[in-house]
């Protein structure tokens, strides 16, 4: 066990800023840093892997999670598939002094902050609203439904930008990603060489 147990660091922001983005390359760049993997009740996107981008589950095994007190947060998002952040690894990660974040949703960063307000709360904005469009859009992974689904969110979800402890726009993902390690007071200051 740490001597000192590490503060945890919850990135969110609207759909489509490139949460994705920035956490593939913290992974890649910046290996000592833990990234939680979520559970969600959707279905994988294509490339997606089960217990790396996230932990894929039935709703079944989902509300079986919830009912035992086994997430830190959880939310259903959009209106359609839960989404939650199991507990355990998380304590185990910062009672270690290994840096940890979370990337989370909105409804997922309310929840944390009343169970572990001494976290460090990042909100990533897209550059603009167009921007944000545009990646919605040039991703192709949500009919039309979903896409306008996603919008109505992401208005809701920018408009909290001021709960947050920092902001870091994510106009240039390895800028972003650097800043974040730097927020987090990580160490090693310098990334990995691709």
């Amino acid at each position: 066990m740490a001597e000192h147990p590490a503060r945890l660091t919850v990135l969110a922001g609207p759909t489509a800023d490139g949460k994705g983005t920035v956490s593939a390359d913290l992974r890649v760049r910046y290996p000592e840093v833990w990234l939680s993997v979520s559970a969600t009740t959707r279905s994988p996107r294509p490339g997606e892997v089960d217990g790396v981008h996230y932990h894929f589950l039935s709703p079944q095994r989902f509300e079986q999670m919830v009912a035992n007190g086994e997430f830190l947060e959880h939310a259903v998002v959009h209106g359609r598939n839960s989404y939650g952040t199991p507990s355990r690894p998380v304590q185990e990660k910062l009672a270690a002094g290994q840096p940890a974040l979370l990337e989370i949703d909105l409804q997922g960063a309310r929840q944390v902050r009343e169970t572990m307000p001494e976290a460090r709360f990042v909100f990533l904005a897209p550059p603009s609203w167009e921007e944000l469009l545009r990646r919605l859009v040039g991703r192709g992974t949500e009919d039309a439904e979903e896409r306008e689904r996603r919008l109505t969110s992401a208005r809701v979800e920018l408009a909290a930008a001021a709960e947050f402890d920092h902001t870091i726009v994510n106009d240039d993902v390895h800028r972003a990603t650097d800043e974040l390690v730097a927020l987090m007071g990580c160490e090693r200051s310098q990334p990995l060489t691709r």
